[in-house]
């Protein structure tokens, strides 16, 4: 019955990012689902990864080495979408395909540093455009200077930025910060070094993610959503 649930709610939401992809004049490939398992088991994760869904995002480094043990097995793609601390870089890095949330030139030269040998790490940078206090990431007006910096780190591939909206301000706020986050791309394209490319904009979650479509996402992290109706 769960693995019925869940191919089911994949299918909901892939319908709905068409139709949001649709609305903002895009195709609905250009968006990536990215499922957030942080609070499921790794065998609820394997019905998720039945119905088509390998790119998978987690918030804890700890999660994510648990579940990547337990899953090797499968063709996942993982994704870090949390607060990486330098010390979990080493042990997190050969088992990611982006980290999505670099939030200090600190944490981007411990990767550069991990990195050395291995080929440049995808990775975005975690922007607070919402100027919350409890939320990690660099204040929009560090993203410039930052961007001149970037060609010193040549183990680190800068694809683009990530946000969260802000906790309290309903759909409004969210599609607020969203549209803030894709008008900072859009003002700092002129100022990128070669080989940054800023293409990617990940935003939206499972209350917000059409709004964060609408408004330029490329990639939505989905949890919740995906395991409605299913006992985990």
């Amino acid at each position: 019955m769960q693995l019925k649930t869940i191919a089911e709610n994949v299918a909901c939401i892939r319908e709905r990012i068409a139709r949001a992809a649709q609305r903002s004049g895009r195709a609905p490939e250009r968006i990536t689902l990215v499922a957030v398992t942080k609070y499921v088991s790794a065998e609820i994760v394997r019905p998720l990864v039945a119905a088509g869904c390998l790119e998978l995002g987690e918030s804890r480094p700890q999660q994510l080495w648990e579940k990547a043990a337990a899953l090797a097995d499968l063709p996942i793609r993982w994704h870090m979408i949390g607060h990486l601390q330098r010390n979990k870089v080493r042990r997190t890095l050969p088992l990611v395909t982006m980290i999505q949330s670099v939030d200090s030139p600190r944490l981007l030269a411990a990767i550069d540093e991990e990195a050395s040998g291995k080929g440049p790490i995808p990775v975005l940078l975690e922007v607070n455009v919402s100027g919350e206090s409890a939320k990690h990431g660099f204040s929009p007006d560090e993203i410039e200077p930052l961007l001149a910096e970037l060609p010193n780190y040549a183990n680190v591939s800068v694809r683009g930025l990530m946000c969260m909206a802000a906790l309290e301000g309903g759909p409004e706020r969210a599609r607020r910060d969203f549209a803030a986050l894709r008008q900072l791309r859009e003002n700092l394209r002129p100022s990128c070094p070669p080989g940054v490319t800023l293409d990617e904009l990940s935003m939206g979650m499972s209350g917000d993610f059409e709004a964060a479509i609408e408004e330029g996402a490329t990639i939505v992290r989905v949890g919740s959503a995906l395991f409605e109706g299913v006992d985990y």
